[in-house]
């Protein structure tokens, strides 16, 4: 069994600064992929930032400049920074693992309980 740990969700003004975290524990053999992706109601879950074991990193549009993804491998840890936070930033925020299952190689794609994320105006 697989855990992803979110933190460090909440309620930011205009303009302000949060920073999440989600780290993966459990049967994992190796993880290829961490991200995040958020949600708002009503609409489909979207991506946010992905990175992956190499470093890669991929951000959509509308966070590009504002937010950074980084990784600890070591600690199956990713870290998102989100700066210049906007109201249309509001959302559920969802980290994301892929890879290798440690016992059975099967594919991992693991999802945690979101968190919230709130930009007042």
């Amino acid at each position: 069994q697989v855990q992803l740990v979110e933190s460090g969700g909440g309620l930011v003004q205009n303009g302000g600064s949060l920073r999440l975290s989600c780290a993966a524990s459990g049967n994992i053999a190796s993880i290829s992929a961490m991200g995040w992706y958020r949600q708002t109601p009503g609409k489909q879950r979207e991506l946010v930032a992905t990175i992956t074991s190499g470093g890669t990193t991929n951000y959509s549009d509308s966070v590009k400049g504002r937010f950074t993804l980084s990784r600890d491998n070591a600690k199956n840890t990713v870290y998102l920074q989100m700066n210049s936070l906007k109201p249309e930033d509001t959302a559920v925020y969802y980290c994301n693992a892929e890879g290798r299952l440690g016992s059975s190689g099967l594919v991992l794609d693991s999802w945690g309980q979101g968190t919230q994320v709130t930009v007042s105006s």
